[in-house]
């Protein structure tokens, strides 16, 4: 995930963030938003303790449970991804639709790129339906190199 305006950028995902909540009946809550903000701070995998370490540094201490219950939040309303191979959260690029993530994880700089093709969610359609499955959630996490990385080195 890489943008021209990172500033804007996480303007633009917060208002998402807000107009999603307000269509769904639920609050953006002062800590959601600040967990929501740092989780785009950088286009990286962020930690739950990472987070409360950088929400800690601007006043009072933020307890762990306080931010595991943001972040589930987050991730019910589609804001924000789990990285389970790391551990970790990233935003949504794309909370306003229903989708699996596809997520390319650069293994060198830690850049994570999200897709949400058109071609694999019908794919994934098709597998779980024949199956007779009803995913609650899903993430495909590939790992590699990134175009940057792999022309820089």
């Amino acid at each position: 995930m890489s943008c021209a305006n990172h500033d804007q950028c996480i303007d633009d995902a917060l208002a998402r963030a807000e107009a999603i909540c307000a269509r769904a009946g639920a609050r953006l809550t002062p800590i959601r938003r600040d967990v929501l903000r740092e989780v785009w701070s950088n286009h990286e995998a962020t930690k739950a303790y990472d987070l409360i370490e950088r929400l800690s540094r601007h006043g009072e201490q933020v307890k762990p449970p306080t931010v595991y219950r943001a972040l589930d939040f987050l991730l019910e309303h589609g804001l924000i991804h789990r990285i389970e191979s790391l551990n970790a959260f990233v935003g949504c690029e794309h909370p306003q639709e229903a989708h699996q993530a596809i997520l390319m994880i650069c293994d060198r700089c830690g850049d994570i790129q999200e897709d949400d093709n058109a071609a694999v969610q019908a794919a994934l359609r098709k597998l779980t339906g024949a199956a007779g499955f009803t995913p609650r959630s899903a993430v495909i996490e590939l790992r590699g190199l990134c175009r940057r990385c792999r022309e820089t080195h």
